[in-house]
C-alpha cells in the first residue's frame, strides 16, 4: 500500500525498497512558495514486526512496562522509544506495540486521550468564540489552546499527536 508522506506518523512501520523502518520522527514544512516537504527520520528494524495491543502498566526507572493483553506477558520500553508521547500515556490505557523477535521497537497510542484542564486563564468578556482559544495547561503537563467556556477541572478531548483540543470530554 502507498502512503502520502506527509500523512506518516512517528511509531508508524514503513517498508522502503524492500526493508522495514520505524518512523521516529516526522515534520511537514508548508513555505509560503515553493513545494511542501516532509522530513521523516526513521530507523531500520530486521523483517518480521508483529503489532500487538498492550496495556500500559506504570512508568519507574528501567522505562514504560506494558503488559500484552492476550498472553499477559510483560515488556518494558525505554523511554526514548516513546519520547514525548509518553506524556499522554496513562495508566491501562490500550496501545499498539510493534514487536520485532519479542522486542518492542515502537508504540501507537490511541489517536485521541482524555485530560483535565488544570490551569487556565478567566475569558474575556466580548471576545467571539470562533476565533479566540486561549492557553490552558493540561493535567499531564502539556500546554494547549482551548475554547473560552473551558475552565479548570473541566475534562477534554486532546489529539495525542500536538495535543490538540477537540472536543469536551462526555462523561
Amino acid at each position: 500500500m502507498k502512503v502520502i508522506a506527509s500523512s506518516l506518523r512517528k511509531g508508524n512501520i514503513v517498508e522502503f525498497e524492500g526493508k522495514l523502518y520505524a518512523v521516529l520522527n516526522a515534520e511537514s514544512f508548508h513555505p509560503g512558495k515553493g513545494t511542501p516537504t516532509t522530513q521523516v527520520d526513521m530507523r531500520r528494524i530486521s523483517d518480521g514486526v508483529e503489532d500487538r495491543e498492550h496495556q500500559s502498566l506504570y512508568q519507574d526507572s528501567d522505562g514504560f512496562h506494558f503488559m500484552n493483553t492476550e498472553t499477559y506477558d510483560q515488556v518494558t520500553l525505554p523511554a526514548d522509544i516513546i519520547g514525548n508521547q509518553a506524556a499522554y500515556l496513562q495508566p491501562e490505557m490500550k496501545v499498539m506495540l510493534s514487536v520485532h523477535e519479542g522486542v518492542p521497537v515502537s508504540i501507537e497510542l490511541p489517536q485521541k486521550a482524555t485530560l483535565e484542564v488544570v490551569e487556565t486563564e478567566p475569558s474575556v468578556k466580548g471576545q467571539t468564540a470562533a476565533s479566540s482559544y486561549k492557553p490552558a495547561l493540561l493535567s499531564n503537563g502539556v500546554r494547549t489552546m482551548v475554547p473560552p467556556f473551558v475552565g479548570p477541572g473541566t475534562k477534554i478531548v486532546v489529539m495525542t499527536a500536538d495535543g490538540s483540543y477537540v472536543e469536551r470530554a462526555k462523561d
